[in-house]
C-alpha cells in the first residue's frame, strides 16, 4: 500500500509540473546507527548499505531556488557484536522525499548545493540475525510503520555543458518511527556519501 501512495504521489507531482528544469539519480552508500530506548549489553556497531534516488528539481524564485522531488530506497543496517552474541539489522526502506535546494554558483562550471527536506518511507524488507538465526522485521512494530527522515544534504556540482551536471557530496538524516506505540523505541543517524547525474530539461 504505501509503495503506490508513493508512485501515485510522485508521478502525479511530475504531471503537474510544467516547470521541471532537472531530472536526477543519486546512489551512494549509507553509514547507519541504531539507537534503541533500551540498552543493548552487547555494543552496538555502524552498517553500511546503499542508497537510491530518482527525481526532479523545478526552479522557483528566485532563480537558484529549487523544489525536489523524488523517490528513493534506503538501507538501513547494524551489526553488534561479542563473545557470546551476534546480531544483524539490514532492511530496506522505499520512500518519496520533498526538498528545498540553495544553489551557491562558485565559478562557470562550479556550484555548491545546499539541501533540506524531508524523506517518508516504508519498510520493504528487513531481517535480523540473531546467532546464525533469522526473523522477520517487517511486523515488528520499531521497524514498521511510517518512517519520518528530515535530512539535510551537501552537493559539489561540475558542469558539463548544456547536458547538465556531475555532482559528489555528503548527506545526514535522522529516521523516526513516529507510530511506533510500543514501549520499544528505534532512531536511525544515518550519514551519506552521494554520487549524482543531473540532467537538463528545459
Amino acid at each position: 500500500k504505501m509503495r503506490k501512495i508513493v508512485l501515485f504521489v510522485f508521478f502525479s507531482t511530475l504531471l503537474l509540473s510544467s516547470n521541471a528544469q532537472n531530472a536526477y539519480l543519486l546512489t551512494g552508500s549509507n553509514f547507519s546507527t541504531y539507537h534503541f530506548n533500551s540498552p543493548m549489553t552487547t555494543p552496538l556497531e555502524s552498517g553500511t548499505g546503499n542508497f537510491y534516488e530518482i527525481g526532479y528539481s523545478m526552479q522557483l524564485k528566485p532563480k537558484n531556488l529549487f523544489y525536489n522531488v523524488g523517490i528513493n530506497v534506503n538501507e538501513y543496517n547494524a551489526y553488534a557484536h561479542s563473545t557470546a552474541n551476534n546480531y544483524e539489522w539490514n532492511t530496506k526502506y522505499l520512500g518519496i522525499q520533498n526538498a528545498l535546494e540553495y544553489r551557491i554558483a562558485l565559478g562557470e562550471q562550479l556550484s555548491l548545493n545546499v539541501q533540506a527536506g524531508i524523506n517518508i518511507s516504508s519498510i520493504v524488507y528487513g531481517r535480523q540475525q540473531i546467532n546464525g538465526v533469522y526473523y522477520n522485521l517487517m511486523k515488528q512494530d520499531e521497524f514498521s510503520y511510517v518512517n519520518i527522515d528530515p535530512y539535510a544534504r551537501l552537493q559539489l556540482a561540475y558542469k558539463i555543458g548544456d547536458l547538465g551536471c556531475m555532482s559528489v557530496g555528503y548527506g545526514f538524516c535522522k529516521s523516526f518511527f513516529w507510530m511506533n506505540n510500543t514501549s520499544e523505541k528505534l532512531s536511525i543517524t544515518t550519514n551519506q556519501l552521494v554520487f549524482g547525474i543531473h540532467l537538463n530539461i528545459n
